[in-house]
C-alpha cells in the first residue's frame, strides 16, 4: 500500500469543449459586443475564437482565460483592419493629429465597449436623452420639444446620467483620460 500525499486527491479537471461553449458563450458575447458594439460582429468573433480553441484544445490549459484574450485581440483586430466604418471624422481627425500606441487604442476600445453596455442597462427614457442629444446632436429645446420634458429638466436629467455613468466606469478602473 502507497502512502498518498494531500496533493494527490487534487484534480483539476477540463471541462469539455461543450461545456465550456454552454457556460461561456453568452458572457463571451456580451464582451464583444461591449467592445465592437455590433452583433453580428461579436457573433463572428465568438465562433472564431470557438473554432481556434478547438484547432488548439490539447495545449490550453485554462480554456476560458484563453478565449477572453481571444476575444479581446479579436475585436482589436477588427477595429484596426475596419477603422475606417468604425471611427467618425472627428475621432479621424484626432487620430491623425496625435497616433495612439495599440494600448492605447485598446484602452479606448474596452471603455467604449463598457460605456456601450452601461447605456444600454440605463432606463429607457434615459436612454432616450442620451440618443437625442449625443447621437442625434439635439439641442435641450429639441430634446424638450420631443419628450415633453421641460428645458431645464432635459438638462438636469442629463447631468444626473451623464454623472452616474462616469462614477460607474471609474468602479470599473476607467478614467476620464482614455
Amino acid at each position: 500500500m502507497s502512502k498518498s500525499s494531500p496533493d494527490d486527491s487534487i484534480v483539476v479537471l477540463k471541462p469539455t469543449l461543450l461545456q465550456l461553449f454552454e457556460n461561456e458563450e453568452t458572457p463571451l458575447l456580451r464582451y464583444a459586443f461591449s467592445l465592437v458594439g455590433r452583433r453580428v460582429i461579436a457573433e463572428e468573433i465568438v465562433q472564431d475564437a470557438f473554432l481556434q480553441l478547438h484547432a488548439h484544445w490539447e495545449t490550453v490549459e485554462n480554456p476560458v482565460a484563453w478565449l477572453f484574450r481571444s476575444v479581446r485581440n479579436r475585436s482589436y483586430n477588427h477595429h484596426r483592419d475596419h477603422k475606417r466604418e468604425t471611427l467618425s471624422d472627428e475621432a479621424e481627425a484626432l487620430s491623425s493629429e496625435s497616433p495612439d500606441s495599440p494600448e492605447d487604442l485598446l484602452h479606448r476600445m474596452e471603455a467604449a465597449g463598457f460605456l456601450r453596455l452601461l447605456v444600454s442597462e440605463l432606463e429607457e427614457a434615459d436612454r432616450q436623452l442620451i440618443d437625442l442629444k449625443y447621437f442625434q446632436d439635439l439641442k435641450y429645446r429639441e430634446i424638450s420639444e420631443r419628450t415633453g420634458l421641460s428645458i431645464g429638466n432635459v438638462g438636469y436629467r442629463l447631468h444626473h446620467v451623464l454623472k452616474q455613468l462616469a462614477e460607474k466606469l471609474q468602479q470599473l478602473g476607467i478614467e476620464g483620460n482614455q
